[in-house]
C-alpha cells in the first residue's frame, strides 16, 4: 500500500512529534521560521545545498531559565541597621558605635562601586539637596574655635546628612529594595522594644522617679532616647506598610507590628517621642484616606486605652506623664526648665552671630554666658546596667536652634531648605500613586519618616549611637523623593541591569 501524506495523521498527532523533536534536539527546528518537513507531502527528498553547511546534531531551543538575581546592594545599609541591636558597654560616653563605623565602610562601598560601574552617580536635583548642606558646613567648622572641632564636627554632620543618605539613595535599586530597608527597622524597632519591655517588667531598665523602669533598650542611659527613636521609626515604617496595596497577609503582619510596638514606645517615658509618633501616625492617615483614617484611628485608640490599663502600677505614672505635656508652660519639671533656658541661650547666641554663628561645637563655650541661673548642671543618668553618671548639657536639645547657633542663617537655610525640599518631593511622589498606582507604601513609609523628624528635631537634636539610624531614614527618604516618586525607577532599574 503507497502510504498517504503526512497531513492524514489528526493535528493532535502532529503537534506532538513537533514537540517530541524540539526537546530531542532536532536539527530541523533550529530555525523557527523553517516549515517542519512533516508537514509536506512526502515526495523527491530534499539534499542539501552545497552552499549551505550541514546542521550539527545538538540542542536546537534554549530553555527560557530566569536570570539569577544577584544579592541585593542594599544588605549593607541593612547590616549597618542589624548593627545597632547589639548592646553597648555599661558606662559608656553614647558616642559613636560600630554601626558608624560600618556605614564609612558602606560610603566606601558605594564609591567603589560607582567606579566599577562608570556612570553619573546623582541626578543634577540630588546634587543640589546633597551639595547645599556641605557649603554651609564648610563656612561653619572654618568658624570653629579650634581646627579639631571643626573636622570632628564637619565628619559627623556630613555623615549624618550628606554622605550616608547619599550611600543608601545609590544602593537601593527599587521599591523592593526599599521595603527591605523598612522591614528591617521593623524588626529592629521589635528587638529594641522587647528588651525595653523585659527592662520595665523585671525593673532593670534605666532610673525614672526613683525606680529603675524605664525601658531603654540595648542603649542604656546615655542615650535615653535611643530606643525611643527606634521604636518611633519601626511603628511609622510599620503603619506605612499596613496602609499600602500590598498583600493582606503583609498588611495584617504590619499592622500587628504597629501595634505590638505600642507598649515599649509608652514604656520610654519619652515625651516627645509620643507627640511625634502620634502626629506622624495621624498624617500617614490623612494620606492614606479619611475613610480608612477613621476606622483605624479608631481601633488604635481602643489598643492605646487597653495597654495603658493593663500596665497596673505603670498606669499611674505613664498617665502623670502625659498629663505632664500640658503642664510644660503652667508648673514644668527641671528638664523642661532646662530645655527652656538651652534655647534661650542658643538664640541669644545666635543673635550675636547671625549669619555663620560661632562655628561647630562651639555652643558648649558659649552656653553658660547667655544662660540663666536656672540651668541645672547637668542631667542624672542611673541604672540599665550602668552606674550614676552626671550627663553635661552640651546641646539646647533642639536641632533647629543648634544649626542657628553654631552655622547661623546660612547653615539652616541649606540644611533645613533641602529637607522641606524632600517633603515637598515626597508628596508629589505620593499625589502620583494615591489612587491606583504601586507604591503607595512607600510613599506613606518615606514621609511619614521625614514628618517624624522634622517634628523630632524641635525638641532633640543629633548625638549618640542611634544617630546613624537618622543618616539611613533621610537616605530613604531622599531616595522616594528623587527616584522612587518621579517616576525614575524603571529607568533606574534599566541602568543597573545593563550595568550588571
Amino acid at each position: 500500500m503507497t502510504p498517504g501524506p503526512v497531513r492524514s495523521f489528526p493535528p493532535a498527532l502532529r503537534r506532538l512529534a513537533r514537540r517530541l523533536a524540539v526537546l530531542s534536539g532536532s536539527p530541523a527546528y533550529a530555525h523557527a521560521g523553517a516549515p517542519p518537513p512533516c508537514d509536506a507531502a512526502h515526495g523527491t527528498p530534499r539534499r542539501p545545498s552545497p552552499a549551505q553547511p550541514a546542521a550539527h546534531p545538538g540542542p536546537a531551543l534554549a530553555l527560557p531559565l530566569p536570570p539569577a538575581r544577584t544579592l541585593s546592594p542594599v544588605l549593607p545599609v541593612v547590616a549597618v541597621v542589624a548593627l545597632l541591636g547589639l548592646p553597648l558597654a555599661p558606662g559608656g560616653e553614647g558616642g559613636a558605635g560600630p554601626a558608624d563605623a560600618l556605614s564609612a565602610l558602606v560610603v566606601l562601598f558605594c564609591a567603589v562601586r560607582l567606579l566599577r560601574q562608570r556612570r553619573r552617580p546623582l541626578s543634577r536635583t540630588s546634587a543640589v539637596l546633597f551639595g547645599l548642606p556641605v557649603a554651609g558646613l564648610a563656612l561653619a567648622a572654618m568658624g570653629a574655635s579650634s581646627p579639631g572641632a571643626g573636622l570632628s564636627g564637619l565628619g559627623r554632620y556630613l555623615q549624618i546628612f550628606v554622605l550616608v543618605p547619599a550611600a543608601v539613595v545609590l544602593l537601593v535599586r527599587d521599591r523592593a529594595d526599599f521595603r527591605v530597608l523598612a522591614w528591617s527597622f521593623v524588626g529592629l524597632a521589635g528587638w529594641q522594644g522587647a528588651v525595653g519591655v523585659h527592662q520595665f517588667v523585671t525593673g532593670t531598665g534605666a532610673s525614672y522617679q526613683g525606680e529603675t523602669i524605664r525601658a531603654v533598650g540595648t542603649f542604656g542611659p546615655q542615650d535615653v532616647m535611643g530606643m525611643a527613636t527606634v521604636v518611633s521609626f519601626g511603628l511609622i515604617c510599620a503603619t506605612g506598610l499596613a496602609l499600602g496595596r500590598s498583600r493582606a497577609r503583609q498588611r495584617a503582619v504590619a499592622a500587628g507590628c504597629a501595634l505590638a510596638l505600642l507598649a515599649p514606645l509608652a514604656l520610654s517615658f519619652s515625651r516627645g517621642a509620643w507627640i511625634a509618633t502620634a502626629l506622624t501616625c495621624t498624617v500617614q492617615l490623612a494620606l492614606a484616606g479619611l475613610r480608612r483614617a477613621l476606622k483605624i484611628g479608631a481601633v488604635a485608640v481602643a489598643a492605646g486605652v487597653i495597654l495603658v490599663g493593663g500596665f497596673g502600677v505603670g498606669s499611674a505614672m505613664l498617665q502623670e506623664r502625659v498629663s505632664s505635656i500640658t503642664q510644660v508652660a503652667d508648673a514644668p519639671d527641671q528638664s523642661v526648665t532646662d530645655r527652656y533656658t538651652l534655647w534661650a541661650s542658643a538664640i541669644a547666641i545666635w543673635r550675636e552671630h547671625p549669619l555663620t554663628g560661632v562655628g561647630l561645637k562651639g555652643f558648649p563655650e558659649h552656653r553658660d554666658a547667655h544662660a540663666s541661673l536656672a540651668l541645672s548642671s547637668g542631667s542624672d543618668t542611673d541604672g540599665a546596667g550602668s552606674g550614676f553618671v552626671r550627663q553635661p548639657l552640651l546641646s539646647p536639645h533642639d536641632m533647629y536652634l543648634l544649626v542657628l547657633a553654631e552655622q547661623g542663617l546660612i547653615g539652616l537655610l541649606a540644611l533645613a531648605g533641602g529637607w522641606l525640599a524632600m517633603l515637598a518631593c515626597g508628596l508629589r511622589g505620593w499625589a502620583r500613586v494615591r489612587r491606583s498606582g504601586p507604591g503607595l507604601d512607600c510613599a506613606l513609609v518615606a514621609c511619614g519618616l521625614l514628618v517624624w523628624q522634622l517634628i523630632d528635631f524641635v525638641y532633640a537634636d543629633i548625638g549618640g549611637p542611634s544617630t546613624v539610624l537618622t543618616a539611613v531614614v533621610f537616605g530613604l527618604v531622599a531616595w522616594w523623593a528623587l527616584v522612587g516618586g518621579d517616576g525614575r525607577e524603571a529607568r533606574e532599574a534599566s541602568e543597573e541591569a545593563l550595568a550588571r
